[in-house]
């Protein structure tokens, strides 16, 4: 017997060209000489073209997946070899034989069998196999599905038989080739089944017959083999085809959504724009007019199409996301999955929203901690940046216009500025997920925090402070502590202390402007001119204007400001009159204390119609003008009583300033001071809160004071 040959593979349905010449078909038989094709594999050639140009019509490309799937059943490396005993076989070149059969050794002997078995046909009372293949083929290109199935169904039953008559056993080549025709022609049908699929959604509308003539053929394929054979034969083994038409929608759904907004003007907002608009109408179209068609056939075209362009989505966002930068772009990612697509509206109707199971994440939980978390990384920096913008801003109302009076107080258009930019970033957030909002409302407590102090020191620093807008700061400021504890009251409680802080620092610059006006005139009590004289008017005419300003501060601070500045004149003028300049004697002691009581009424009666509630101040002068000008001695221990009582923050040092102001002899001096101590020790330890006043006057010991006291 002579050696094997190697059955070399053709090229014909492999090139893509050939379509341009096809081959003549004979009207009969002819021989298969060196290098020639059987004519059934010429006209299925045809088919296969066609339905390759059919599949990659759109693009004008062939996937390498388009080809592979023809030669997927041949299974031929259990073909024997003809007995050697056999007649000897003519020399002849053996035929190409495409697909998978590449590389299979035949017997050098058994080309001559192939011949007479192509030229023959089979049995006499058996169609023509190149006719029944050309029929088949034509009908395939015709998309005539169920017609061709029908008939190569009958091809295969008729190898089947003739393979168990033992017809091929002294000739399994012939086999083989016949073989191969029938499953060339199963790989046809589903590559004609791919190429409906993908072109369902094409610009061409959706093809109502063709889908309809697809699930037929599939349910008849279904039915012929219902399950792989005891025997393992690859001929009737089940095509899978309704896998094969899954893969195709998910194939489909790739090309569609991966080249979606490739280009687009818009940049990174324009892809996704083009991106949503491409699956909403291509997922309306299956919803509305191919759902229906393979819902008769009992096909899952909504739940398969739905998970194809679901996984394509997911997939084309995982590739933005590797070209997104900054914090705008990142932020159009997240609001796109969340919001966009995962909005109930995004098909048009709440009841056609896209399920959210059993679809995976669009984005890993790997990937969508990522992206937030590079999206705060950029967020910080730019909410740094705002409030920078936001300190220029102040700067440059400063040097301008005095600040606005709304609603009766100072304004201030820092606090609509912070508002907004907390309530901007925070709501945004919160429509991706409640912990990017979280998140995003530590980054604006923490980076606010910082910024109060740097406001703070920017402004005292520069040369615009004025009643006006410390005024407008005071109530920004309080109505910032107040709103932004009240609606975030999780994330701003950090802010309750520095704004306190800032607020304060603000009263007592305030306070420090009516100080540094009034400061001067207190120089000139307990003098010889403050007998004749009104000096304290200048100062009452100050605090009047000073409380014009805090008509305009919001209520709670104005009082607080209100009370410093009542505690501080009566404090000054206390300075003044424990440290006198002048001792007076006889009338003129008399006519201080008259004074005295009308200083202390002045000042009471002013602060009382600018709304101070500090009335426990209007007792420490009237008492130090008592004992200024009592003339029954024995009384002054009362008055020195009533002045302890009512203000328990004096000290020994203080009562001697007092007792100084009189000339009583060393005894009565003496008993004095003693009862005085015995008071002060008696006396809880401490003012009561908030009632600090002779604690902070600072009197010298004199020597008139060291003589009184020996």
């Amino acid at each position: 017997m002579s050696s094997p040959r190697t059955v070399t593979p053709g090229p014909e349905l492999h090139c893509t060209k050939d379509h341009a010449h096809p081959p003549t078909l004979g009207q009969g038989t002819r021989r298969v000489s060196s290098g020639d094709a059987p004519s059934s594999l010429s006209t299925l050639r045809r088919a296969l073209t066609r339905a390759s140009q059919r599949v990659s019509g759109r693009n004008g490309t062939r996937s390498p997946e388009d080809d592979t799937g023809l030669f997927s059943h041949f299974r031929f490396l259990s073909l024997r070899r003809a007995p050697e005993g056999s007649p000897a076989l003519e020399q002849s070149r053996t035929p190409n034989v495409p697909g998978p059969a590449q590389g299979m050794e035949l017997p050098s002997g058994a080309t001559g069998s192939v011949q007479r078995q192509l030229s023959a046909g089979g049995s006499p009372g058996e169609p023509r196999s190149e006719a029944d293949g050309r029929a088949v083929a034509d009908l395939i290109s015709e998309r005539q599905l169920l017609a061709a199935l029908k008939q190569l169904q009958q091809l295969e039953e008729r190898l089947v038989d003739e393979r168990a008559s033992h017809t091929f056993e002294q000739d399994p080549t012939g086999f083989a080739r016949r073989a191969m025709d029938v499953c060339l022609h199963y790989d046809a049908l589903a590559a004609e089944i791919t190429a409906i699929v993908r072109e369902t959604l094409g610009p061409g509308g959706v093809n109502t017959a063709a889908l309809a003539e697809l699930t037929r053929a599939v349910r008849a394929e279904e039915a012929a083999h219902p399950a792989p054979p005891a025997d393992g034969d690859f001929l009737r083994t089940p095509r899978r085809w309704r896998q094969a038409w899954e893969a195709a929608v998910k194939t489909s759904a790739q090309e569609r959504v991966l080249g979606a907004g490739a280009g687009s003007a818009g940049g990174l907002a324009g892809q996704l724009g083009a991106l949503g608009c491409l699956v909403r109408g291509d997922l309306l179209t299956v919803r509305r007019d191919v759902q229906p068609l393979y819902a008769e056939a009992g096909f899952p075209a909504w739940q398969v199409y739905l998970s194809a362009y679901h996984g394509a989505v997911a997939q084309r966002l995982q590739e933005l996301v590797g070209e997104a930068h900054g914090c705008e772009q990142l932020y159009l990612l997240l609001d796109w999955a969340a919001n966009v697509y995962g909005s109930p509206n995004f098909l048009g109707a709440p009841d056609m929203a896209l399920p959210a199971e059993p679809l995976p994440p669009l984005l890993a939980p790997e990937m969508w901690a990522r992206l937030e978390s590079d999206y705060t990384h950029f967020l910080e920096t730019k909410i740094t940046s705002c409030f920078d913008n936001i300190l220029e801003l102040e700067r440059s109302h400063w040097a301008a216009e005095p600040p606005e009076v709304l609603q009766g107080l100072y304004h201030s258009p820092l606090s609509l500025d912070v508002h907004m930019l907390v309530a901007e970033h925070v709501k945004a957030a919160g429509a991706i997920s409640a912990e990017l909002e979280a998140t995003t409302l530590q980054i604006c407590a923490r980076t606010f925090g910082l910024f109060v102090p740097r406001f703070e020191k920017a402004y005292l620093e520069s040369e615009a402070v004025t009643e006006p807008h410390l005024g407008a700061y005071i109530n920004t400021l309080e109505e910032l502590r107040t709103s932004l504890l009240a609606k975030f009251p999780g994330a701003f409680e950090g802010l309750e202390k520095p704004l306190t802080e800032a607020i304060g620092t603000f009263q007592k610059r305030l306070l420090q402007v009516l100080q540094e006006d009034v400061q001067p005139f207190f120089k000139v009590l307990c003098t010889k001119d403050w007998l004749t004289q009104d000096v304290l008017q200048p100062v009452l005419d100050k605090v009047m204007a000073f409380g014009g300003h805090l008509e305009h501060v919001v209520p709670s601070r104005a009082q607080e400001t209100l009370q410093e500045a009542h505690r501080y004149v009566v404090r000054e003028y206390l300075a003044q009159v424990l440290k006198p300049r002048e001792r007076f004697r006889g009338t003129d002691r008399l006519t201080g204390s008259q004074k005295m009581g009308q200083d202390a009424q002045a000042i009471g009666s002013t602060f009382q119609s600018l709304g101070s509630e500090s009335t426990w101040l209007d007792q420490a002068i009237p008492c130090l003008a008592d004992i200024l000008g009592e003339t029954y001695k024995n009384d002054i221990q009362r008055h020195l009583e009533t002045l302890i009582e009512n203000y328990p923050d004096i000290r020994r040092d203080h009562v001697l300033a007092v007792l100084g102001l009189r000339r009583l002899g060393y005894r009565r001096n003496h008993q004095l001071l003693q009862r005085a101590q015995d008071l002060l020790r008696a006396a809880p330890r401490g003012p009561a809160v908030g009632r600090v006043l002779f604690q902070e006057i600072s009197v010298g010991t004199s020597m008139d004071m060291f003589i009184t006291c020996i």
